[in-house]
């Protein structure tokens, strides 16, 4: 693959830089970067203000951002250096997308094991916010999959670190504040399709909802569930989506001789100006509806590809853009599994608050990892997404608290406005990571907004 030309020829200078959730803006020096040494150049050349590695923007909060000091844009750093078929795995530099990745490593029979809710994030961004999907019960995180990673760390020194390594656990999840990863060597699973077999359910209730979830575990490597927080009488009702890799001869017909193909997914685009944006109680509660009406009751077998069963949302440009100029929060959080009652508790709040969200998610997480602030843990994970107006912080605390009551945490690269304390409750092995970072980072090269936010 060839990197982005107009991206490195373009002069480094001052931007403005956002979050997915276009919430918290700040400006920082942009610098483009498509070697390693370009990498250096970045760390030794960073003042007071620290510098931060950045790919392709998609945390929805103010993870990616410096104020006043440089973010590396890591995005010409994009090449797919080798792919093991045999002992399937892959080495790619940590600019490469995850669709560049699987379109790449698709015609070896192979699959990327761990996808977010996009395919727009780099490798390196994958890692350093540890992602997960739909198959957390059975696959764990994105980090569960990294054989190495090849960290530049604030001497300017390239270091290939392995998970025996306590920097390696340190960077999973770490959010960019351990160094700039440069190379990724992933572990890949085999596949015989880029389609999938789902089965679809109504649900009249979030308890029917839970448990159609819970009870998916042992049957579907992919499960995850739409719940209504707007539009119904009744609370939770939602659509569970249950799936399994689909074998050859599922496949529609025209598409048996060409398995491993991902087909090109249709694009619409969001207009760059929306005044107020188009997300209001009323718009909520007409697509909650619409979308609750129009799942089928039940239904098996029906088969769809990879985009459209993991990825709907990468079909609609810049739809972050609904919500206005004043931005969206995500707000993500998971449970142990013994807490269901306070998946309930917040959903309860979410419908009395007066705020809206229509794209709430609902899914099951299986044991974490040793990734010292890697999110994931055996439990329940529900996100919401709710545009920024006021009285919006009320409802997040009120939600945070209920999250902490029940031995929860919140998702770092979905955050743009907690507290330090709430983070701290949250990561038992906050101090590990901080004892680390300190002794790889001793004069705080590497720094962002949410580490200065969070006192990272």
């Amino acid at each position: 693959m060839t990197g982005h030309p107009q991206r490195q020829r373009d002069a480094r200078g001052a931007r403005r830089f956002t979050g997915w959730g276009r919430t918290s803006p700040s400006v920082a020096t942009w610098l483009p970067a498509s070697s390693v040494d370009d990498v250096r150049a970045a760390i030794k050349g960073a003042g007071g203000r620290g510098v931060l590695a950045r790919g392709l923007g998609r945390s929805y909060g103010d993870a990616a951002q410096n104020a006043g000091g440089v973010v590396v844009d890591l995005t010409g750093l994009d090449r797919v250096l080798s792919v093991d078929p045999e002992d399937p795995g892959v080495v790619v530099e940590a600019g490469v997308s995850l669709d560049a990745l699987m379109r790449t490593v698709l015609p070896f029979g192979l699959w990327v094991p761990v996808l977010p809710g996009t395919r727009h994030v780099t490798v390196g961004g994958a890692i350093a916010s540890d992602v997960h999907g739909k198959n957390h019960h059975r696959s764990g995180s994105f980090g569960h999959h990294v054989r190495a990673i090849w960290l530049v760390t604030a001497d300017g020194e390239e270091h290939r670190l392995t998970p025996a390594d306590p920097l390696f656990w340190a960077t999973i999840g770490g959010m960019g504040l351990t160094g700039v990863i440069t190379r990724a060597h992933l572990r890949l699973t085999r596949t015989e399709t880029a389609w999938f077999t789902v089965d679809t359910d109504r649900t009249h209730d979030l308890d029917a909802t839970m448990g159609l979830l819970e009870d998916g575990d042992a049957a579907y490597p992919y499960t995850v569930a739409w719940f209504d927080a707007a539009g119904s009488r009744t609370a939770g009702r939602g659509v569970v989506y249950r799936a399994r890799p689909a074998l050859p001869d599922e496949l529609p017909a025209r598409e048996r001789t060409r398995p491993l193909i991902l087909p090109s997914a249709r694009v619409a685009r969001i207009p760059d100006v929306l005044p107020s944006g188009i997300v209001t109680p009323a718009t909520a509660r007409a697509f909650s509806e619409m979308w609750f009406r129009k799942a089928p009751r039940h239904r098996t077998g029906e088969v769809q590809d990879a985009s459209a069963f993991f990825h709907p949302l990468d079909g609609i440009d810049g739809w972050n853009r609904l919500y206005g100029p004043a931005g969206f929060c995500q707000h993500q959080f998971v449970v142990p599994a013994s807490a269901a009652a306070a998946i309930h508790e917040c959903v309860g709040l979410i419908r009395s608050s007066g705020h809206v969200s229509f794209l709430n998610v609902l899914k099951r997480l299986g044991p974490g990892n040793d990734g010292l602030l890697s999110f994931p843990m055996r439990g329940w994970t529900m996100s919401v997404d709710l545009p920024a107006r006021d009285g919006l912080d009320n409802l997040l605390d009120a939600l945070d608290a209920v999250v902490l009551g029940a031995g929860g945490r919140l998702y770092l690269a979905k955050d743009a406005r907690t507290t330090a304390a709430t983070l701290a409750a949250g990561y038992p092995r906050l101090d590990e990571f901080r004892r680390i970072r300190r002794d790889v980072d001793p004069t705080g090269v590497f720094s962002s907004d949410l580490a200065r936010r969070l006192d990272l």
